[in-house]
């Protein structure tokens, strides 16, 4: 063990981590050559002879791509779609984790375990069931009836992993803020929001990735009026097939947002990850 980590301290095995991070970002790369390649070129030669000639790239087909109505309508879609179900999330799992790491009622515990148990339950099962009572509700394809199923399946880990961080904040904290006449609000907001934030930011990310990278929720759920932009470029695969002028630029675009997410949040998502995954 101590040869391992010396192993791992010393600069070799950063190259052997930078080299494998290149390798995982090579499909991006190749991506975005793909997507400033016109349809001929794609069709007749590889994309790393763009390589050898720079000047053929174009931004035609971005142009192209944001002068369709129904990819930017898809596009404000998944945007619709995304945030506010990203806010739900995080604001309600937070208060039931602060609810179930430090309220006393009854029945709490039993509450937690239906709450762990339903993270094992794969969401493919009340696909048609919810399709039924969307349907009853007028809530089938539109952008409300995608976002309440998001909602609710994306509650269950994100209770979970607040009230994980939750659990291990200093209880002297609250029995202070409690002698100062603070109640339970204020103790929330004030005290275990700030002292949380990492473990916000890491539930965050993940709730903004796998929501705007959905595809099956929005396949189902969602009609061509109200469906995102990974439903959109499916349609164009669906259609055209080769139509990778149309098919990379989209993917581009629909990569481009979640990358910037994560970076913007990408101090606190360790931090956050490791505090939701020992504390407790």
């Amino acid at each position: 063990m101590t040869r391992l980590a010396r192993f791992v301290s010393t600069g070799a095995m950063q190259i052997v981590l930078m080299a494998i991070a290149l390798f995982w970002l090579l499909p991006v790369f190749v991506l975005f050559i793909q997507s400033l390649r016109s349809s001929g070129e794609i069709a007749n030669s590889g994309w790393w002879t763009a390589l050898a000639n720079p000047s053929s790239l174009m931004v035609d087909n971005y142009r192209a791509l944001l002068e369709n109505p129904d990819i930017i309508r898809s596009f404000w879609n998944t945007v619709y779609i995304t945030v506010p179900t990203t806010i739900l999330v995080v604001a309600i799992a937070a208060g039931a984790a602060y609810a179930l790491s430090w309220i006393k009622f009854r029945g709490r515990d039993t509450l937690l375990l239906i709450v762990v148990g339903l993270l094992v339950v794969p969401l493919q099962i009340a696909l048609i069931p919810l399709a039924r009572l969307f349907g009853d509700l007028g809530l089938f394809g539109t952008i409300p009836g995608v976002v309440l199923f998001h909602v609710g399946f994306g509650l269950p880990f994100a209770i979970f992993l607040l009230r994980n961080f939750f659990v291990g904040v200093p209880r002297e904290l609250f029995e202070s803020a409690r002698v100062d006449g603070a109640n339970d609000l204020i103790i929330f907001a004030r005290i275990l929001i700030p002292l949380a934030l990492p473990a916000i930011a890491s539930l965050t990310i993940f709730q903004f990735l796998w929501v705007w990278n959905d595809l099956l929720i929005a396949m189902v759920f969602a009609d061509p009026a109200s469906a995102p932009l990974t439903a959109a470029i499916q349609r164009q695969t669906r259609a055209f097939g080769q139509n990778v002028d149309v098919i990379a630029p989209g993917a581009f675009l629909q990569m481009v947002v979640p990358l910037f997410v994560f970076f913007a949040f990408q101090r606190y998502f360790v931090q956050g990850i490791l505090g939701g995954a020992v504390k407790g």
